[in-house]
């Protein structure tokens, strides 16, 4: 095995977690050269699962946000007109999606509570009683005292394949409520999946990897719509004889999550050091960089949580900052993938030409949103980087709410595109990277989605058809909350960095005292001597 021992230098490098890093870091210490990691060795694992883990779970989060946000495409089709219902129905088809999601958010923490694809199983079982897709009810008998256990397990698989049933089944729709069912069960599945990702990913990256392949993940959002746009222009520039074009693009765009669960199945691993696609080298090469970040093997970081630790994160400021951020950006971020092919048919264009001017504008983000988390991982500066693109998204949304020009409002269109979702794709991650254990994180990345998915209940609502064709009202809503996103990431960066100071304080307190690391300490990324905040 090529794991071999590498100088205090090269050590402290791969250490270093944040501002003030180079004298305050922990250490692992001459005796733990057992775990000191070959570089190019650590290099080919790291880029393994990458090549694995990130094409995966960002396919499965694209075709997820397909599913979601094309109702915005199908309703520039026609569909209200074909099913008969009005503005006001179209609004709570667009805000029903985000009352599950809120309350199945804590769905996130199964991700640490239950790996992704292990069954779950009790070791006495008497009797299978039910077996769903989700879920088993387990009858365990022990002597004549029946005790029934209910685990729940929610595979992956399973909650692309219902999320990708219940988007089809859209198509199938003959009037309002059977869309607002299928809209619910669609949120449903995806509560489960999209927002724990991020989370799940911090089990295989240290906290300076992490930010880029969450971009990356995230980046299938804008990437989802720019697709939905270019997609939905070529269905529904068509006129098939016996399908509706709305609901030919319902089937179309649903197909494809059924089809990604099988492979869900076969590829998602539990956590690095488990995966079948490294080998036994690269397993335990796996296995030393969980040790490093916490001091336990990626499989032991799963099956359980610390509730004191999670209470702990809740008493702290830093954990509640995020969530208020993420609902500044979700009020933008749910309403314009929907209502922009609305917004662009009223500055003149065809219903068709809509579809397709809607593309470019998401294109864009998609790459800014992985350009400026590789940006701010190289420089651990993700707070300037929210901060940055928060004014950018703001000032495209005054322009639309102030401007009349057709190509001055189709570039506000691209600055607020370009700053929402690339916002969003920092502030997860900085979630993460500030959070102490793995309990904790876990916390945080609950909290962050049970708060920030409220932001699309007033955002779903901002554009209704009355104040077309300028949208005065919710454009200005938009560029309000952006601009206090913007507000909220200098405070949390400003309260980071004090943070920061007193940590070093309390650090050089113990090298004074004689109670700096000791040699064999591990767990680089949990509370203690030499944590810092990513500011």
């Amino acid at each position: 095995m090529s794991i071999s021992q590498v100088d205090s230098k090269d050590l402290t490098q791969e250490r270093r977690e944040g501002a003030g890093a180079s004298s305050d870091e922990k250490s692992l210490g001459p005796e733990n050269d057992a775990l000191h990691i070959d570089p190019a060795l650590e290099k080919r694992v790291r880029r393994k699962i990458d090549r694995v883990l990130v094409p995966l779970v960002m396919g499965l989060y694209l075709v997820a946000f397909l599913d979601r946000s094309n109702i915005g495409n199908a309703e520039t089709a026609g569909m209200s007109k074909d099913l008969g219902f009005d503005d006001a129905h179209y609004q709570w088809l667009l805000t029903i999606f985000y009352i599950p999601y809120i309350l199945f958010e804590w769905a996130a923490l199964m991700w640490k509570v239950v790996p992704p694809l292990r069954l779950s199983s009790s070791t006495s079982a008497s009797a299978l009683e039910h077996t769903g897709d989700s879920g088993h009810v387990v009858v365990c008998s022990y002597g004549k005292a029946p005790l029934m256990h209910i685990v729940v397990h929610l595979r992956t698989e399973d909650l692309s394949a219902h999320r990708g049933l219940a988007s089809t089944l859209q198509a199938a729709a003959f009037n309002w409520q059977g869309l607002m069912a299928c809209r619910f069960f669609l949120a449903m599945a995806e509560a489960g999946f999209g927002p724990g990702v991020p989370y799940l990913m911090s089990f295989f990256y240290k906290r300076h990897e992490l930010g880029l392949r969450c971009g990356i993940f995230l980046s299938a959002a804008p990437l989802a719509t720019t697709f939905a746009g270019a997609l939905a222009y070529g269905i529904t520039s068509g006129h098939p004889a016996h399908i509706a074009n709305w609901r030919l693009l319902f089937i179309v765009e649903g197909i494809p999550s059924v089809f990604l669960a099988a492979l869900a199945y076969m590829r998602m691993p539990d956590s690095a050091d488990t995966a079948s696609f490294l080998t036994e080298e690269e397993k335990q090469v796996a296995k030393i960089r969980a040790i490093q970040q916490t001091g336990s093997e990626g499989s032991s970081r799963i099956g359980h949580v610390n509730f004191k630790e999670m209470l702990m994160s809740l008493r702290d400021i830093k954990t509640w900052i995020p969530p208020l951020m993420y609902f500044s950006c979700n009020v933008s971020f749910s309403s314009l993938p929907v209502f922009l092919p609305a917004i662009i048919q009223n500055m003149g264009f065809t219903a068709i030409n809509s579809q397709g001017l809607s593309a470019p504008p998401y294109f864009l983000s998609f790459m800014v949103c992985i350009l400026t988390t590789w940006i701010a991982d190289r420089t651990r500066q993700r707070g300037l980087m929210i901060i940055g693109l928060s004014l950018v998204a703001g000032v495209g949304y005054v322009l639309l709410a102030t401007c009349r020009a057709v190509a001055v409002r189709y570039f506000g269109v691209f600055l607020a595109a370009a700053g929402v979702f690339p916002a969003i794709s920092n502030i997860l991650p900085w979630t993460l990277n500030n959070q102490g254990s793995d309990s904790k994180r876990g916390a945080g990345i609950a909290l962050l989605n049970i708060v920030g998915q409220c932001g699309p209940l007033l955002g779903t609502r901002m554009f209704p058809a009355r104040d077309a064709p300028y949208y005065v009202t919710g454009m200005a809503v938009c560029a309000a909350f952006m601009f206090f996103n913007a507000l909220l990431a200098l405070s949390l960066r400003t309260y980071l960095a004090w943070e920061n100071r007193r940590f070093e304080k309390r650090d050089e307190a113990a090298r004074q005292a004689g109670l700096g690391p000791s040699a064999g300490q591990v767990g680089v990324e949990n509370d203690g001597y030499g944590f810092r905040n990513f500011l």
